[in-house]
C-alpha cells in the first residue's frame, strides 16, 4: 500500500506523513496480528492501553516533561479545552485562595478572541490584558503582539491563570518567546497548531493543550500537558458556593487522569496516529532538528514573498511575530488572488486559500510538509511575482 505525498497546505486536518499513514492503514485491519483493526478494540483493552501509554511516553520524551507534570488524552478539540480551562484553572485556584479568582487572556488572534468569549460565557471575570486589534491600523485586524510593558496582568492574589494562544492560525501570528507572568499565575497555552514543531521548557506552564489535527494526528483526539499540583481541588459543594461551574466529568481533569485518559471511549485509532507521529519525530531526530526543519521552510517562503517587487504581494504580519507555521498574505489587484490560486493548482499545489473569515491566502507549513512541496510552491510565488 503506497501514496505518492500531495503538495498539499491546507490548516487542518493536515498533512500527515506518508510512513504513519502506510502503517495505520495497516493497523486499521489487523492490529498486531489481533485480528481486530484498531478502530475495532476494546479501548480498556491491553492494547488499547498500550497505545495510551506509548504516546505519552514519545510526547514525555520530545519535549523533557519532568514527573510532576501529567499527559493526558480527552475529546473535544481545541475549543473544548476553551472550556475546561475554565472550569479546572478556576478550582485549582480555588483550592489555594478559597476565592473565585478572575482570568488574564492575551488575544492576538481569533483562537485566543473565543477562548475569552467562551470564557465570559462561564460568568467569568475576564480581563483582557492586551488586545492586539488596538495596535492595528483599523483597530480590527490582527497582526502584531503588543509590547508586554503594555499588558495589564492580575496578580497571584487575584488572578487563576493568564491564557495566549501560541500560534494563530487565521492571522499568522506566532509567539517567538513564552509569555512573563506573575509569579504564582499559572500560564495556560492553546498550542494547537505549532505543538512539537519546536523545543519549548513546559515547567512554565501550568497547562498546555494541543488539538492534534495540525502537527501531531486526526481530529478527535486533544492533548493536554498539566502541572500535577492543579488536579487538586474543592470539594464540589465549596465549588458551586463559589460560583464556580462544574465540569462535565468528560472535561474533569482528574477525573480523566485517574483513568489514563480511559473514561470514556476514547478513539483509540486516532491516538495511535499521534502515538506513530511522535516515534517518527523521535526517530528524526528530535524537536532540536524539526525546529530547524520548519523554521528553513518558513524562511524560503517569506523570503521570496519579500523579494517580489512591490505590492505584489502584502504580508499582513509585523516581521518579528511573523508564524513559523500559517504564511498569511494578499494578492493585491482584481482577480490576483483567484489567478494566484489556480495557477497554484494547476501545479498540484492545493489547500492555500485562507480562513473563510478574512480570506487571502495562507500556507500552512506543519511538520508533515515536506521540502520538495516548499520549493515547489516557492517557485510559483517567484514565477507569479515575475508575471504580475
Amino acid at each position: 500500500m503506497s501514496r505518492v505525498q500531495p503538495h498539499y497546505f491546507g490548516a487542518g486536518p493536515a498533512l500527515l506523513p506518508v510512513e504513519v499513514l502506510q502503517q495505520a492503514a495497516v493497523d486499521l485491519l489487523n492490529y498486531k496480528d489481533s485480528g481486530l483493526g484498531l478502530g475495532e478494540i476494546s479501548h480498556r483493552s491491553a492494547l488499547a492501553v498500550s497505545v495510551v501509554d506509548s504516546a505519552k511516553a514519545n510526547i514525555k520524551q520530545l519535549l523533557a516533561i519532568p514527573d510532576t507534570y501529567e499527559i493526558f488524552f480527552l475529546q473535544g478539540g481545541g475549543t473544548g479545552e476553551f472550556s475546561a480551562v475554565v472550569y479546572n484553572l478556576l478550582a485549582a485556584f480555588a483550592l489555594k485562595t478559597g476565592t473565585k479568582g478572575k482570568a488574564d487572556y492575551l488575544i492576538t488572534g481569533s483562537w485566543s478572541q473565543k477562548a475569552a468569549e467562551e470564557a465570559a460565557r462561564f460568568g467569568v471575570d475576564v480581563n483582557v490584558a492586551v488586545d492586539a486589534r488596538k495596535a492595528s491600523a483599523d483597530g480590527k485586524s490582527y497582526g502584531t503582539i503588543p509590547d508586554p510593558s503594555t499588558w495589564t496582568l492580575g496578580t497571584a492574589e487575584d488572578t487563576a491563570y493568564v491564557y495566549y494562544c501560541d500560534n494563530e492560525t487565521v492571522s499568522g501570528v506566532e509567539f517567538p518567546y513564552i509569555p512573563s507572568v506573575p509569579e504564582g499565575v499559572e500560564l495556560v497555552a492553546d498550542m494547537s497548531s505549532n505543538i512539537l514543531s519546536r523545543e519549548f521548557d513546559v515547567t512554565k506552564f501550568g497547562l498546555v493543550f494541543a488539538g492534534a489535527q495540525k502537527n501531531i494526528g486526526m481530529a478527535g483526539v486533544t492533548v493536554c500537558i498539566i502541572k500535577k499540583e492543579l488536579l487538586t481541588r474543592p470539594s464540589e459543594g465549596d465549588l458551586v458556593a463559589l460560583g464556580i461551574p462544574l465540569a462535565p466529568l468528560v472535561l474533569d481533569f482528574p477525573t480523566i487522569v485517574k483513568n489514563n485518559s480511559l473514561y470514556n471511549t476514547l478513539p483509540i485509532f486516532n491516538l495511535h496516529i499521534v502515538n506513530l507521529t511522535t516515534q517518527l519525530l523521535i526517530d528524526n531526530g528530535g524537536l532540536k532538528h524539526q525546529e530547524a526543519v520548519s523554521g528553513a521552510k518558513a524562511k524560503k517562503l517569506y523570503d521570496a514573498l519579500d523579494a517580489a517587487p512591490e505590492g505584489v504581494y502584502n504580508c499582513l504580519v509585523e516581521n518579528a511575530f511573523r508564524s513559523r507555521m500559517n504564511i498569511v498574505f494578499t494578492v493585491p489587484g482584481e482577480g490576483k488572488e483567484k489567478a494566484f490560486l489556480e495557477g497554484a493548482k494547476e501545479r498540484g499545489l492545493t489547500g492555500l486559500q485562507g480562513h473563510r473569515s478574512v480570506g487571502g491566502i495562507r500556507i500552512s507549513n506543519y511538520n508533515a510538509v515536506g521540502e520538495k512541496s516548499i520549493d515547489l510552491l516557492v517557485d510559483w510565488v517567484n514565477r507569479f511575482a515575475a508575471s504580475s
